[in-house]
């Protein structure tokens, strides 16, 4: 028998988030130990007519391939890969972990070579492009793991009630929720698609870019569980000033923290950390990782803690969030790049304001439209 948590989550993921139609090819990727999580998911898509296909992800794979690869295999990426993401309907992530600390040994050099390869890029490119055409439709979903509930600072029984909580699970019918989160939003992003110049003041933080002609998504659900934001990709060659993130950045379950980036025509000139500078000089090393690919507002209140988890962490309430590298296509973006790397910022510190085109929007972490 399936625990109902998980039955909740798979119905809301494939009947909600990606709505499965009969004959659709659904790819759920994750760890083995969201196992009942693939069982329930597994069950859901089979009832909606789709065919699934599962890849099951044994805990430690990762490590021994960068301990035992060459060069050459590190690079290297499957045909199959590429055809799932030419050619799946769908593309669903479980994101759960056995240990979050488990690169913690491994050369940031090595890890950055693998994301910023040819290989990868491509492999990103194809993804990025098929999720613009909204040709594939891709899901990242939440399994309560111990290794996560940990980095939170909780036990596994309150970190349940946290998901629950952040996915409006606990409520009579999710769905409503998620729906009366898209039509609010939907009237932020109306509002945006005119503006031409946004400009973020904070702490250490004074940033400017075009969104000029550029399209504000609406992260309700269909995307990512929890959603909570409202996103788009600025110019690319735009972006000037300097920002501070307040919150650790997580890069392959590494902390990197209090990153201070300077940005000169769209580019990173100048950064620091206090911890981990030296991956953060090697992210910024990736091709063209030294952009912003996305700069987003977080609207999902019902997240109130920090947990070291971005799918959760860049929705919270009252924060803003860029990415560093790959684009949205879907709102416009061409920055091509082997990673998106999302960094976190709060917004309810006296003094901080989104401006647009001039006029004050967003202010201490509220909407003022």
């Amino acid at each position: 028998m399936i625990n109902t948590f998980y039955e909740k989550l798979a119905k809301l993921a494939i009947n909600y988030a990606v709505n499965v139609k009969k004959g659709e090819r659904i790819f759920i990727a994750g760890p083995a130990l969201a196992q009942e999580l693939f069982q329930a998911m597994y069950i859901e898509t089979v009832k909606a007519g789709g065919h699934p296909l599962l890849n099951v992800q044994i805990e430690g794979i990762q490590e021994l391939r960068l301990k035992y690869s060459s060069d050459e295999q590190l690079l290297y990426v499957d045909p199959i890969q590429k055809s799932i993401i030419q050619e799946f309907d769908s593309y669903i992530v479980i994101s759960g972990d056995y240990n979050t600390r488990k690169m913690s040994l491994v050369d940031p050099k090595l890890i950055t070579k693998v994301q910023g390869s040819p290989a990868n890029r491509e492999v990103w490119g194809i993804l990025m492009e098929r999720i613009g055409k909204k040709e594939l439709k891709y899901l990242l979903i939440p399994f309560p793991c111990n290794s996560f509930a940990q980095e939170a600072k909780m036990d596994l029984f309150s970190y349940f009630k946290f998901i629950e909580k952040a996915l409006f699970l606990d409520k009579e019918d999710p769905v409503k929720e998620w729906v009366a989160m898209e039509k609010k939003q939907e009237k932020i992003c109306d509002f945006l698609k005119n503006i031409e110049k946004i400009q973020v003041i904070g702490e250490d933080t004074d940033i400017t870019m075009s969104v000029k002609e550029r399209l504000w998504l609406n992260d309700c659900g269909h995307k990512n569980l929890p959603a909570g934001e409202i996103y788009t990709g600025p110019v690319e060659t735009s972006v000037n000033g300097h920002i501070r993130f307040t919150y650790p950045g997580i890069y392959q379950g590494k902390e990197i923290e209090n990153i201070y980036l300077e940005f000169k025509d769209g580019r990173v000139i100048k950064s620091s950390a206090d911890k981990g500078e030296e991956l953060l000089k090697e992210i910024l090393k990736i091709e063209n990782a030294d952009v912003l690919g996305e700069f987003a507002i977080g609207t999902n209140f019902g997240i109130t803690k920090f947990t070291k988890n971005m799918l959760f962490d860049e929705k919270i309430g009252g924060t803003i969030h860029c990415a560093l590298g790959a684009g949205i296509e879907e709102a416009g973006s061409q920055n091509k790049c082997g990673i998106h790397w999302d960094i976190l910022k709060d917004m309810k510190s006296p003094n901080s304001r989104i401006i647009a085109d001039g006029n004050i929007i967003y202010e201490t972490g509220k909407w003022n439209l």
